[in-house]
């Protein structure tokens, strides 16, 4: 018992540290850090996140395993993260070349990459340059009331309607109707509601 307060002490700490060292992020009202995240902003980037949000970087109390903290990297001149307000996110990448826009009430679970850019371009013609070259990124949007599963990927170019689930495992590109389970690699619409 005495540990329980202890932990939620713990994170109340980190919580009220995450708020004063990362002053350049708009944090609103209620935001909940479990332990520490991986933060890199560009000066000019964006990250938002809204109020009553939990970023959870411990795996203590978790129901999976977490292989490690959140990120929330906006590292490009002008790149975007929105954290839409009750959000819960754990152990997910969030790396934004462009814009990455996660709407209110969505569960994000562990080990989830969020990525709106391939780091580098195809360069087919040219393949021995490829390591020298720097993609833009295409936005993704994350709808309201969205649940992803564990151990997702959510690529560039992506919009997830409202109420849509994507199961565990899935690798997500396109557009995702509301209300439907849309899962597997590459994923697909399993049902629709």
């Amino acid at each position: 018992m005495i540990f329980g307060y202890l932990i939620q002490i713990k994170q109340i700490i980190v919580s009220k540290i995450v708020y004063l060292f990362y002053r350049d992020l708009s944090l609103g009202k209620k935001v909940k850090f479990k332990n520490f995240p991986s933060v890199l902003k560009h000066k000019s980037a964006i990250i938002e996140i809204k109020n009553q949000v939990t970023i959870n970087s411990s795996n203590y109390g978790y129901h999976l395993n977490m292989h490690s903290q959140c990120k929330l990297y906006a590292d490009r001149p002008n790149a975007k993260i929105s954290i839409g307000s009750n959000t819960r996110i754990h152990g997910t990448c969030i790396h934004a070349y462009k814009s990455i826009v996660i709407g209110d009430n969505c569960l994000i679970a562990a080990n989830t990459q969020i990525l709106d850019g391939n780091g580098h371009l195809l360069s087919f013609n040219n393949p021995e340059s490829r390591i020298f070259t720097i993609d833009s990124g295409k936005e993704i949007i994350i709808k309201n009331n969205v649940w992803i599963a564990a151990n997702c990927i959510i690529l560039g170019g992506t919009t997830i309607g409202e109420g849509a689930v994507i199961t565990a495992g899935s690798v997500v590109k396109g557009n995702v109707p509301s209300n439907s389970i849309y899962g597997g690699n590459p994923a697909t619409i399993l049902k629709k509601f």
